[in-house]
């Protein structure tokens, strides 16, 4: 077991086969390459999902899952009523099933908050099935780990020889024989059943999305539209007088001296020119003075006691602790509004080599100056 996940998470979303549930466990406890047995099981349904998953699982008779850890002789795994999760409708009830665009819009949402607020927990490692429940249902589950997943997540789908899959009556291969009916009406010996996981590789974007999405409860279309976000093309636009930027989409209020540095490397970025060094050390470099208080004062035109102050401070030219305390506060902003990937396209960055030269990696024609009108959820820092 793995000593820095101690809290070990298998969740599934169910419907009218809570077999899922002992299926899962029964592969993970016995898998070839080495045992995960879960801590705590979670399930996601609804509420005809619920009652199966209760009855089936959990009550005296039959309790197919007390029946599988005793059967192979599991450590305690807290697992009862109070895990199994339905989801409610818009008007707070209890979720039957998913007929409506609400109902599956209601699902994902749940869907979404519940693996955001379990991959929260450092301590979690969380193996997600997507084997049980509707397709949609599956699809959501399976798209919120590739949302918020980590490193220590995994994600599967059960697999079951014929011709016990679908059958009622089976739930896990039982270590000794035990006489079934099939689906199709004939006799099989669950010990002779094969039960294995296969395991689904996903792209984790929770590293790209803002933290905002990962931190807040948040839609399913919210999270999914910042995903979209983080993966396209670097677009800058830059609003000087409005003392903002609407970078891949999403606007952010900037500090003047922040968007200032910012603007004297996008300006260069759109005419072509090559990158700059930073100040040297120890050294007041008034040729950087000059060129910042260019953009300072374009920003604060008109309002000539901020610029004054800031030329007297910066009168016998710019050091090196004033750039880069400059740098990392834009980039702290950029990173809280725009989330890590997405802020890195906006960032300036310095070369490999000494000195090293910073710029902005953006092409000319993703850099644009103008002003627009009031976004009434602006980010700042």
């Amino acid at each position: 077991m793995d000593d820095r996940h101690p809290r070990r998470i298998l969740l599934a979303v169910t419907g009218l086969s809570p077999q899922i549930v002992t299926e899962t466990l029964y592969a993970l406890a016995t898998a070839p390459d080495g045992a995960w047995i879960p801590s705590e099981v979670h399930l996601i349904t609804t509420t005809e999902g619920a009652r199966r998953a209760s009855l089936a699982l959990l009550s005296e008779d039959p309790a197919w899952f007390h029946h599988l850890c005793r059967d192979y002789a599991l450590p305690a795994i807290a697992f009862d009523e109070t895990h199994i999760h339905v989801v409610k409708n818009e008007d707070g009830q209890p979720l039957e099933d998913i007929r409506t665009p609400a109902d599956n819009e209601r699902v994902a949402d749940y869907i979404c908050q519940f693996v955001r607020s379990l991959t929260d927990d450092p301590r979690s490692a969380l193996h997600v099935s997507i084997a049980g429940g509707r397709k949609t249902m599956g699809y959501y589950l399976g798209y919120a780990l590739s949302l918020f997943g980590r490193p220590q997540d995994r994600l599967s789908h059960v697999l079951v020889s014929e011709p016990f899959e679908s059958s009622w009556g089976f739930f896990y291969p039982t270590p000794y024989s035990r006489v079934i009916e099939t689906r199709d009406g004939s006799l099989a010996d669950t010990r002779q059943a094969q039960v294995t996981l296969a395991h689904i590789p996903f792209v984790s974007l929770r590293d790209g999305l803002d933290s905002r999405l990962t931190a807040g409860a948040v839609s399913f279309s919210e999270v999914v539209a910042a995903a979209r976000l983080a993966l396209q093309p670097a677009e800058l636009y830059i609003d000087l007088h409005g003392q903002r930027i609407r970078a891949s989409g999403r606007e952010v209020r900037l500090q003047p001296v922040q968007l200032a540095l910012l603007s004297v490397f996008a300006r260069r970025a759109r005419h072509g020119e090559p990158p700059l060094a930073a100040p040297a050390k120890h050294v007041l470099d008034q040729e950087w003075a000059e060129r910042f208080l260019a953009e300072y004062t374009r920003i604060l035109s008109g309002e000539m006691d901020n610029i004054e102050r800031t030329r007297v401070a910066l009168r016998k030219g710019m050091d090196q602790d004033y750039f880069f305390q400059t740098r990392t506060r834009l980039h702290e902003t950029l990173t809280k509004c725009l989330g890590p990937d997405i802020a890195r396209k906006y960032s300036i960055h310095g070369g490999s080599g000494r000195p090293r030269r910073y710029r902005l990696a953006l092409e000319p024609d993703q850099i644009h100056y103008r002003s627009w009108g009031d976004a009434p959820q602006a980010c700042e820092s």
